[in-house]
């Protein structure tokens, strides 16, 4: 094994799959001659060349409409957004035509893209550029929405999100790109749909995804030292949403947190709290909690940001909350 960035690895996955399957192209702003907005396409232009490294002018809708197009003609884009609150720009093609193809042509077009690119907030950057979208897409029936933590999770999503014959959006973090870790030379897939328990506990559980999981865990370590057993689960993608290991974890912790970057109206949090309630109400011995961003756009001042992000302290009194400790 040796130790990779988020960013080759991101770089990897998609080299990899290229080198398979011609049908395989990359396309969005910076990805060739820049080597990608964060170097996350590095030396794939000089690999694969511009006809499936292809350098688009700054229009989202343009260029997911031609992604969608090219998907129904037996392509399999790659589309990178240098951040996902410019796919909003495109939307419409994801939602109207990328997501319903399928379903409104009887199954007679498969749509096999990957929407990529950084998600929620990266520090000071505004309230535009600092915006969590994973409830919005996983509210469409057709998309599949994967958030990996870590450079592992996040090669192997990706390898299965390109071979998958729906379109998936695939939500990274600039501030992951620079993150290291041991990646395995043997090539390896990861389910989509599928929870990871990145640590057990006995006491209570702890359900995030994406960049905040870090905090999730530096949270258990810690609750470790005052005898709190926390179970920590990375959902690594919110739809399909893995409830079988949220629920079996509830029904032996008999305590629930969930920790999302996200506004709280309407979040992923607020759908994991409603199936625990329906299906494990009699194994809950707290009040579910949940930790959200405030629901205001996010502030530019670093100050104000520090307030409004979710902090190491507030996971740790929530989570004793949950067990009634002071």
């Amino acid at each position: 094994m040796a130790e990779y960035t988020f960013r080759e690895v991101i770089a990897q996955a998609m080299s990899e799959e290229m080198r398979k399957d011609e049908s395989i192209f990359l396309m969005g702003e910076e990805v060739a001659e820049y080597n990608g907005a964060y170097k996350a396409s590095k030396g794939m232009l000089d690999e694969f060349g511009p006809k499936r490294v292809i350098d688009t002018p700054i229009a989202e809708l343009g260029f997911t409409g031609i992604a969608v197009g090219a998907a129904m003609n037996g392509n399999r884009p790659i589309v990178e957004y240098m951040t996902f609150n410019f796919s909003l720009v495109g939307i419409d093609q994801i939602i109207n035509n990328a997501a319903k193809i399928r379903q409104m042509s009887g199954g007679q077009w498969n749509c096999p893209i990957v929407f990529r690119g950084p998600t929620a907030s990266a520090g000071q950057l505004g309230a535009t550029h600092s915006q969590a979208f994973e409830n919005w897409f996983a509210n469409i029936p057709g998309l599949k929405v994967v958030v990996p933590s870590n450079p592992y999770d996040a090669k192997g999503l990706l390898k299965t999100a390109i071979q998958d014959n729906d379109p998936v959006i695939f939500m990274e973090s600039e501030q992951m790109y620079g993150d290291k870790m041991e990646i395995p030379e043997e090539e390896y897939y990861l389910p989509i749909g599928k929870a990871d328990i990145k640590r057990e506990g006995s006491d209570v559980t702890l359900v995030s995804f994406g960049k905040i999981m870090k905090l999730a865990i530096q949270a258990a370590e810690d609750l470790s030292k005052e005898g709190i057993s926390v179970e920590v689960i990375d959902l690594r993608t919110v739809r399909p949403l893995d409830y079988d290991t949220v629920l079996a974890s509830v029904k032996k912790t008999n305590r629930l947190v969930v920790l999302e970057e996200a506004w709280p109206f309407g979040s992923v949090a607020s759908e994991i709290t409603y199936m625990v309630q329906q299906k494990a109400f009699d194994y809950l011995d707290a009040p579910i909690k949940r930790i959200t961003t405030p629901d205001a756009p996010a502030p530019y001042s670093a100050a104000l940001f520090a307030e409004w992000f979710p902090k190491l302290e507030k996971v740790k009194e929530e989570i004793k909350k949950a067990m009634y400790v002071k």
